[in-house]
């Protein structure tokens, strides 16, 4: 298998069987990274404090120090805390898989090993990392260019349609779009090598259990070595519970392409031209990018996304930019019902469930879709509402927002689009974001 590596990565083994480590050396040194290795815990951390590798291999079971305390350790030193770890392990419970994510570990290798997803399973980690660190790198130069406009805004009175034009450029410059669109491309290579296996393995391992069941079948009385052995690895268990695990990988892998597609969509990079677009698929994309805030926990029950979808055709427009908008204002649905469940209990919360509802349909002219998105979180007054689309105008405590989603949403939808954006709300009783888009925009609409 050939790996393309962009310069040489370090790899940080960490086992103490010498075997294990002389194989795991040589397969990576030959895919052309570079390797160091220690064989406990304690060496792994004084060598990764010292030296930072790019990436570490961590086994569970050594002695002393475990690779879950190794991994704890490792996330709790600031030199070390950004390295992605990867788990070694022949312990396959879900439990023990549970407790190594929680530690800080971004995936796991179950031994025996295969030289092929070992090195699939490195490089997509590698390749991660890499574009989550310039991403913060452009977060950190959108900041700074924030910063120089505001001050440009407030000492020289620069017009604000020239400071919204050249902050939409940076901005796209920067999107977390371009983003999605190299991890899609990363992760689909080595999901569809994972996919199909499956299903050839679903299919060897029936031919197998069948045939095994032929044996059972016609001699049911075997010599006492092999009822021995039957009993030793609970043949009935494994027979009944192997194809549940296989499909359990299977759908695992289908739902990672699920959301592969959904990062696909939404970050679509825009041409000068309109074009044909389905927006349920824009704002179901968004959606489930925003799944992991929608999520309940220990705190609070999940928000509730309640879809109330009319029947759409395809509408020509900036698609890219259409998902921008969907992303700032349930972001800010998210917010503001977050907002309101400070000071709740569970139970409080549960009394008054949190809901977001989404509402699309054609105007009775035909010629123009209207969506609605609203939300039973905190809500705003009148005052708020007025200032809502105005740059850098926020709600938010400094450092949680620029005040800049709305009004480039606002841009987007009315400028761009030749749409309308509007806001209703009250204090207490939720928001509702409406737009309508015309089904086609005219000749000479410029993206930039």
């Amino acid at each position: 298998m050939s790996i393309n590596t962009r310069k040489s990565n370090v790899i940080l083994i960490v086992d103490d069987s010498p075997i294990h480590l002389k194989v795991l050396s040589e397969n990576l040194v030959a895919a052309g990274y570079e390797v160091a290795v220690a064989a406990n815990g304690k060496d792994a951390l004084q060598q990764a404090i010292y030296e930072p590798p790019d990436l570490i291999l961590l086994d569970i079971q050594m002695p002393e120090m475990n690779g879950f305390e190794t991994c704890q350790q490792l996330k709790a030193h600031p030199k070390t805390q950004t390295i992605p770890i990867i788990f070694m392990t022949a312990i396959t419970d879900t439990d023990s898989k549970i407790r190594g994510l929680k530690a800080g570990a971004v995936d796991y290798l179950t031994k025996p090993f295969q030289q092929e997803e070992v090195l699939a399973r490195i490089n997509i980690h590698l390749q991660i990392k890499e574009l989550t660190q310039s991403l913060l790198q452009k977060n950190l130069s959108l900041s700074q260019l924030n910063q120089k406009f505001q001050h440009l805004v407030v000492e020289k009175d620069i017009r604000l349609k020239e400071v919204q034009f050249e902050l939409l450029k940076a901005y796209k410059l920067s999107s977390l779009g371009q983003m999605m669109a190299g991890i899609t491309h990363e992760i689909n290579n080595p999901l569809g090598f994972v996919i199909g296996n499956i299903n050839q393995v679903q299919e060897f391992l029936q031919d197998v259990l069948t045939h095994l069941q032929l044996y059972q079948k016609y001699y049911p009385d075997p010599v006492a070595e092999i009822q021995d052995h039957a009993e030793e690895i609970d043949i009935e268990f494994l027979m009944a519970d192997l194809p549940e695990m296989i499909a359990s990988i299977k759908q695992g892998s289908l739902l990672i392409r699920e959301i592969s597609n959904s990062m696909r969509i939404f970050s679509r990079i825009d041409s000068s031209t309109q074009v044909l677009f389905n927006l349920h698929e824009g704002i179901d994309s968004t959606l489930l990018i925003l799944k992991h805030r929608l999520k309940g926990n220990e705190k609070h029950p999940e928000i509730r996304v309640v879809k109330n979808y009319g029947n759409l055709p395809e509408i020509l427009c900036f698609p890219g930019q259409m998902n921008q908008v969907f992303m700032n204002i349930l972001a800010n649905a998210i917010d503001a019902i977050e907002e309101s469940n400070r000071g709740k209990t569970y139970t409080e919360i549960l009394a008054n469930p949190n809901q977001i509802t989404i509402s699309t349909e054609l105007t009775p002219d035909q010629t123009q879709v209207l969506i609605r998105i609203s939300d039973n979180g905190i809500g705003m007054s009148e005052e708020v509402c007025s200032q809502l689309f105005n740059p850098f105008f926020t709600t938010k405590p400094v450092g949680k927002g620029t005040g800049l989603g709305l009004s480039i949403s606002y841009q987007i939808v009315v400028e761009k689009h030749q749409g309308k954006l509007e806001c209703y709300s009250k204090i207490g009783q939720g928001s509702e974001f409406a737009m309508t888009i015309p089904l086609k925009l005219s000749e000479n609409i410029d993206l930039n």
